[in-house]
């Protein structure tokens, strides 16, 4: 069994991980647990979520590391930066949206990783921050083991983040259009999904 961690600060973007949590947490073979700095948090949207781990009990990488944006990034938390930064260095997936990509641009993690995220010019007051040359203007971009984008990204945030852990271009596209194309444009170009 695969298991996908999911980084939820309180204030989290709840809206932001909608899609791929449930698309994930519908397989047989991967489960979803989260982590944060304390117990329970509260999302944006006022959603209350218990919490399975804290970051100071993590000891391991996961197969997939999920960082949800919101208004609590700013974030100074030396476990949560180690978790990131192991699963980094050891090439395990990442995916970071929103809030969570200025944490990372802060915080020096996006260096040699091609990446897009709010805002380019939000970061340049970050000493860690070394290579704009490497932000693109994208909703979504993915380097090697990391997915990264902007907070209005959710769709194309999931298709890519489906990609990295294994599925095809064709199947992640496919699952993410019943959501993009909703039901009716989703039937015109693939078929009936539900038939």
């Amino acid at each position: 069994m695969k298991t996908a961690l999911f980084v939820l600060l309180d204030q989290y973007a709840d809206w932001e991980g909608a899609y791929l949590l449930s698309l994930l947490n519908q397989r047989d073979d991967w489960q979803i647990k989260t982590a944060s700095n304390g117990p329970k948090v509260e999302s944006i949207g006022g959603l209350q979520t218990m919490i399975d781990v804290d970051f100071s009990e993590i000891d391991r990488n996961f197969d997939l590391l999920v960082l949800i944006g919101g208004n609590s990034w700013n974030i100074q938390n030396q476990e949560l930066h180690a978790l990131i930064e192991s699963q980094l260095i050891n090439s395990l997936p990442v995916a970071a949206i929103c809030g969570a990509v200025d944490y990372m641009a802060q915080q020096g993690l996006l260096e040699g990783y091609r990446h897009t995220g709010n805002a380019r010019l939000l970061w340049q007051d970050f000493p860690n921050y070394q290579t704009p040359e490497n932000f693109y203007e994208r909703q979504a971009v993915s380097d090697r083991n990391l997915v990264t984008a902007n907070g209005t990204a959710a769709l194309d945030f999931t298709e890519f983040t489906l990609q990295l852990i294994g599925d095809s271009l064709i199947t992640a596209k496919k699952e993410v259009d019943l959501y993009r194309l909703g039901y009716y444009g989703y039937r015109e170009k693939y078929g009936n999904p539900f038939a």
